[in-house]
């Protein structure tokens, strides 16, 4: 049985829209899984003052995996695209980050989904919406609808 699984891609170093033409290539290589779909490349500024833009964009992936074996692969990558884990929020190579996975609530020392932070997040919110209809209910009761409400298009430009 295969889960539907959204994951969120950023990048602010090293030609960040290569990063992440790279790292979807790389998705689609996993084993058990399938790239679904990709919404448009949006930049943003970063959550820190004086760190470069970030490229974001959003990926659909169908995958066999249990979430820890898919947030074990998609950190592989992570290191393949040389990632770095010196600061929360710092620049990076490469950022992959579960956002959704099919109809789960999980809540765990290495993963939490949906991602805590997904509400807050417009370089998310606005990607994912070209993935899932508004009236997408998450797993903890809250629609997309209800979360782009609430978070403005600000900051963000489609590429």
């Amino acid at each position: 049985m295969s889960s539907r699984v959204h994951i969120g891609l950023g990048s602010n170093l090293a030609e960040p829209a290569e990063q992440l033409r790279s790292a979807l290539q790389a998705m689609a290589q996993i084993a058990r899984t399938e790239l679904v779909g990709t919404s448009a490349f949006y930049t943003s500024d970063s959550l820190l003052p004086g760190q470069p833009r970030y490229t974001n964009a959003v990926a659909a992936l169908d995958t066999g995996l249990e979430p820890l074996a898919l947030l074990d692969a998609l950190q592989a990558i992570e290191n393949q695209h040389g990632r770095v884990r010196a600061e929360r929020w710092g620049p990076r190579t490469l950022d992959l980050d579960i956002l959704l996975f099919g109809e789960q609530l999980i809540d765990i020392p290495r993963l939490q989904v949906p991602h805590t932070q997904l509400h807050l997040r417009a370089f998310v919110l606005y990607p994912l919406a070209e993935l899932v209809p508004a009236d997408y209910q998450l797993a903890d009761g809250r629609t997309l609808a209800q979360l782009l409400a609430h978070c403005p298009f600000v900051g963000l430009e489609r590429l």
